[in-house]
């Protein structure tokens, strides 16, 4: 019984606390992805992304082919040739083969690379025009809802300096 009136206490301690904070702080809130979806910029950038990954996946699908290719004429050429051609062709086919793997790691790399510049702008403008409209409309705090989203803007009082000096640092 006593652990419930605690429980209670702190609850409406709770609810009391944030009621103040509300009534002091202006929160708003904003989906970030649906914001960037929604940029001009973002089409240009998913139709780019595509264009480049669709250049990636031909070049690797031809040399696929080629290994493909040459693996059928080696195989059906095997019991012609003598041991030391086979085993100078079985290297130039391993050989091909780690060439296609690295080309798709370093495609796939780039492609990376190539993301995270073309977002990069798109990002900082849609921060940029977050920050704006937050401040023209008062908002102290501003908070992403997309899903693992933070604090986009925090304009309110920051404890760190008086927590700091509280603790003797």
């Amino acid at each position: 019984m006593k652990q419930f009136k605690t429980l209670l206490f702190a609850a409406a301690l709770f609810i009391g606390a944030t009621s103040f904070t509300q009534a002091q702080s202006k929160v708003a809130h904003i989906n970030t992805q649906d914001l960037i979806k929604s940029m001009p910029e973002m089409a240009t950038a998913q139709s780019e992304m595509e264009k480049l990954g669709k250049t990636y996946e031909a070049d690797i699908k031809a040399m696929v082919t080629e290994y493909q290719n040459k693996m059928k004429q080696y195989e059906a050429e095997a019991p012609t040739k003598t041991d030391e051609e086979n085993q100078k062709r079985l290297i130039e086919v391993q050989t091909m083969e780690q060439n296609i793997q690295q080309y798709r790691g370093t495609a796939q790399q780039d492609m990376q690379k190539k993301e995270v510049d073309l977002l990069k702008p798109i990002t900082e403008k849609a921060k940029a025009a977050i920050l704006k409209v937050a401040r023209a409309q008062g908002f102290q705090y501003v908070f992403d809802s997309t899903q693992g989203g933070g604090v986009i803007m925090a304009d309110g009082k920051n404890l760190l300096d008086d927590v700091k000096k509280e603790l003797g640092i």
